[in-house]
C-alpha cells in the first residue's frame, strides 16, 4: 500500500526473482524474493543458476520464476549477486514436480533439487549444440500380441492417449525390446518417454534395444555411471530438447523430457530405485506424481509384481497387461520344489545335502542336452558365517567380538568388522578349537559343484564380478540373486537353493523379496517345451513356491497386498519413521501437529542410544503427515538446544 495525495492506493509488485536457496536446513524451504539489478549480465531467466546474498554470505540457488514480490516479505528486497549461467537448467515441470516430491516425503525443496539437476560443467555447456534428432515417423513392428490387450496399448500411445498399465512380464521375454517398441510408438506420436531400471547392466540392454528401435541419436542414457561431463552433457540435450527419449537409473526420474508421453519403470520392487539421499524419494512414486502432474500414459513393468503396483490395478487407477493362461504355460520353464513331506520320505538324506538328488538329476540331463546350468546362491563369498563344531556357538573375533568367515578352503578365519585373521580360534563357551559352516556361500557352493560335476566349466557371477553373458553349451553358473548373466536360448536347468536364506529374514517383505529374486531367475530358463526346468528346494505348499509353480505373479501380489490391509502396513497405509535420542523422539512427537487418525507404533530400541518410533495413518491422512512432520522438523531447526532427529517417510524396510 501506498500514500499519494493524502489517499491510499494500491502499488504495483516489484518483478523479482524467485529463489530457491541451496540449505538443507528445514525453516528455509523456501521461496525467496530478490531483486533483478538492471545491470546484471546475462539477465537470469527461470531455471537458472545464480548466487545470492543471505545471511551474509553468498549462497547458490535456482531462480524457480520471475514475477510479482510475494506478500510474504514487506521489507526491503536485496539483489541478485551473480547469474552463474543462463542456461535454464531446471524446467518448470520438473521444479513442480520437485516440489511435490518434497512435500510428499516430507523434505526440502533444495534436496530433490539436488537429485534432480546434476552439478554443472561449464565447458559442457559451452559446446556447440547437437543438430536435433530426426521425427520417428514409422516405429518398427512390435511384438505385444502375446498379451491380452497389448495391441491396443501401443495403438493408444501412438493417438497420444494416456494408457496406465501394470505389465507382467513373460518368462524368457526380451523386454528391454518392448519397452522399446512401447517408446518408439510414444515418440511417433510427438511426445516424450522416460523408462527407469534398476542397474547399469538393466540400462546397457535397454540402451542397445533403443538404439536399434529408435535409430541413432533419438534417445540418451542418465546414469551416475556416465561420469560428471558425459552426464551433463546427455542432460542438457535432454533439457534442450534435441532427444524425445530417455533411459536411466533412478539418477534419471527427474530428467527433464520435454513434452512427456510415458513414464516407464521396469522391477520396482528393486531396493535400487530407493534413493540414499533425502528425503530419500523412490523411482516409482515419483514418476507415478510425474504421471498425474504431466497427465502421462505409464507402464509399471516387472516379472513379479509389488503390491503397490497391485494396489494401482485394485483401485483401477492403472490396468493389468497380462497373457492368457495358455500362453503362460507356453513360455514358463516346469518348475519343480523339493522340500514337503513326500520328498523327504522319498530322499531322506536331502535334509543334509547340498545338492537334493531332483536336483543332481536334473542338473545332469541338462548338461548332458548340452544346455547350461543356473544355480541360484544366496550368499555371497566362501564361508560367510562360521560356527563353534563342537557348541555350536557364532565364532567371534577375540579381539572386537565380530563375526568369522573364511574366503577359501585353505584361508584362516578372518573377522568381518576389523579385518583381522583369528590364527588360533579357541571357543570361549567349550574351549573347542574346530569351525563349522553355517552359511555356505556362492564361491564355496561353485567349488562343490565342480568337483561333482567335473570336467564341466564352473563360472561364478556376484560381488564385484558380475558376468553379464555367457555362451551356450554345457557350464554351471553359480549367481548370486541380481548377478545371473543371460545366455542365447536360456538355461537348460535352474537351481534355487537355501530358500530359508530368503525366506526367514526378519523383514515384512522377505516373501515378496524372494517371488522378485526367483521369478528374475526362472525367466532365464528355456519353455518347459524346451526342457527348461527349474528346482526350487523349498516347500512346494508355500505361498511362494505355488506362485513359481504356476507363474503367478497377480496372485502372489493380491495376497501380499491383502495380508497387509489386514496388519495395515503400506501400502495399504503411509508410515514415517521418527529416530533418535528417546527424549529427543518423546519431544519430537509432542511439538507435532499429526493428523487426529495417527497410531504410534513402539518406540523400539536401535541402539543404546537411540530409538524408532514409527506413525502410521490412513493413506488419506498422508500428505497431512508429511505437512506435520515437515514443520516440526524446521521448528527444531531454529533452536540451538534442541536434540537432532531423523525423518523418513515411508522407510524402506517397511515397502
Amino acid at each position: 500500500m501506498r500514500y499519494k495525495y493524502g489517499m491510499l492506493f494500491d502499488a504495483p509488485r516489484p518483478i523479482v526473482a524467485r529463489v530457491c536457496i541451496d540449505s538443507p536446513l528445514p525453516h528455509l524451504d523456501r521461496l525467496f524474493d530478490y531483486r533483478i539489478p538492471a545491470e546484471l549480465t546475462p539477465a537470469p531467466v527461470p531455471g537458472c543458476r545464480v548466487r545470492v546474498p543471505f545471511s551474509g554470505r553468498r549462497m547458490s540457488g535456482f531462480v524457480v520464476e520471475i514475477g510479482p514480490a510475494s506478500d510474504e516479505y514487506a521489507g526491503p528486497l536485496r539483489s541478485l549477486a551473480a547469474v552463474v549461467s543462463a542456461e535454464p537448467v531446471l524446467s518448470e515441470n520438473v521444479a513442480r514436480l520437485a516440489r511435490a516430491v518434497a512435500d510428499r516425503y516430507a523434505g526440502n525443496l533444495s534436496d530433490v533439487l539436488r537429485l534432480a539437476v546434476p552439478p554443472r560443467q561449464a565447458r559442457v555447456e559451452k559446446d556447440p549444440p547437437p543438430e536435433p534428432a530426426g521425427p520417428i515417423v514409422d516405429p518398427p513392428p512390435a511384438e505385444w500380441r502375446r498379451y491380452r490387450h497389448g495391441e491396443s496399448f501401443l495403438e493408444a500411445l501412438r493417438d497420444r492417449r494416456m494408457p496406465r498399465v501394470v505389465w507382467d512380464s513373460l518368462p524368457g521375454e526380451d523386454w528391454p525390446t518392448r519397452l522399446a517398441e512401447a517408446a518408439a510408438a510414444t515418440a511417433a506420436s510427438g511426445k516424450g518417454a522416460l523408462l527407469i531400471v534398476p542397474d547399469q547392466r538393466d540400462l546397457d540392454r535397454l540402451d542397445a534395444q533403443l538404439s536399434y528401435v529408435l535409430g541413432p541419436d533419438r534417445h540418451v542414457s542418465l546414469s551416475a555411471a556416465l561420469g560428471p561431463a558425459k552426464r551433463y552433457r546427455a542432460f542438457l540435450r535432454v533439457r534442450r530438447g534435441l532427444v524425445p527419449v530417455v533411459a536411466g537409473t533412478r539418477a534419471a526420474m527427474f530428467a527433464p523430457v520435454e513434452n512427456l508421453g510415458l513414464v516407464g519403470i521396469w522391477d520396482d520392487g528393486d531396493e535400487s530405485h530407493s534413493d540414499p539421499h533425502a528425503p530419500y524419494p523412490h523411482a516409482r512414486e515419483v514418476l507415478l506424481t510425474r504421471a498425474e502432474l504431466e497427465s502421462t500414459a505409464v507402464i509399471v513393468a516387472g516379472h513379479s509384481r509389488t503390491p503397490q503396483a497391485q494396489l494401482l490395478v485394485e483401485s483401477g487407477w492403472a490396468r493389468p497387461l497380462t497373457a492368457d493362461r495358455d500362453v503362460v504355460r507356453s513360455w514358463a520353464p516346469r518348475v519343480v520344489p523339493v522340500g514337503d513331506d513326500s520328498d523327504l520320505a522319498a530322499d531322506p538324506d536331502s535334509t543334509t545335502a547340498r545338492l537334493p538328488s531332483v536336483a543332481w538329476r536334473t542338473a545332469r540331463a541338462a548338461l548332458r542336452a548340452d544346455a547350461p546350468v543356473l544355480v541360484q546362491s544366496p550368499r555371497r563369498g566362501y564361508l560367510p558365517a562360521l560356527s563353534c563344531q563342537d557348541c555350536r556357538r557364532r565364532a567371534g573375533c577375540s579381539r572386537c567380538g565380530g563375526p568369522l568367515a573364511r574366503s577359501s578352503r585353505s584361508a584362516a578365519p578372518v573377522c568381518q568388522w576389523c579385518g583381522q585373521p583369528e590364527e588360533d580360534f579357541r571357543c570361549p563357551e567349550c574351549g573347542g578349537r574346530r569351525l563349522r559352516a553355517v552359511v555356505v556361500g556362492a564361491a564355496r557352493t561353485a567349488e562343490e559343484l565342480g568337483r561333482a560335476f567335473a570336467p564341466t566349466v564352473v563360472r561364478t557371477s556376484g560381488g564385484s564380478e558380475i558376468l553379464d553373458e555367457i555362451p551356450a553349451g554345457p557350464s554351471i553358473v553359480v549367481a548370486t540373486p541380481g548377478a545371473e548373466p543371460r545366455v542365447p536360448g536360456g538355461y537348460g536347468a535352474v537351481l534355487l537353493l537355501d530358500a530359508w536364506a530368503l525366506l526367514s529374514r526378519a523383514d515384512l517383505r522377505a516373501e515378496e523379496e524372494t517371488f522378485r529374486r526367483w521369478s528374475a531367475a526362472v525367466a532365464l530358463a528355456r519353455p518347459a517345451r524346451d526342457g527348461g526346468t527349474v528346482v526350487v528346494v523349498a516347500d512346494g505348499g508355500l505361498a511362494t513356491v505355488q506362485a513359481l509353480v504356476r507363474w503367478d505373479p497377480a496372485w502372489f501380489a493380491a495376497r501380499e497386498l491383502d495380508q497387509r490391509s489386514q496388519l495395515r502396513f503400506p501400502p495399504a497405509v503411509r508410515m514415517a519413521a521418527v529416530s533418535g535420542s528417546p527424549a529427543a523422539v518423546a519431544e519430537f512427537v509432542d511439538e507435532c501437529a499429526l493428523p487426529s487418525s495417527v497410531e504410534p507404533l513402539g518406540p523400539v530400541p536401535i541402539d543404546e542410544h537411540s530409538e524408532r518410533l514409527l506413525l502410521r495413518v490412513s493413506r488419506r491422512d498422508g500428505a497431512a503427515l508429511s505437512a506435520g512432520l515437515h514443520a516440526a522438523v524446521s521448528a527444531r531447526a531454529i533452536r540451538k538446544d534442541a536434540a537432532p532427529v531423523r525423518v523418513r517417510v515411508d522407510p524402506r524396510e517397511l515397502l
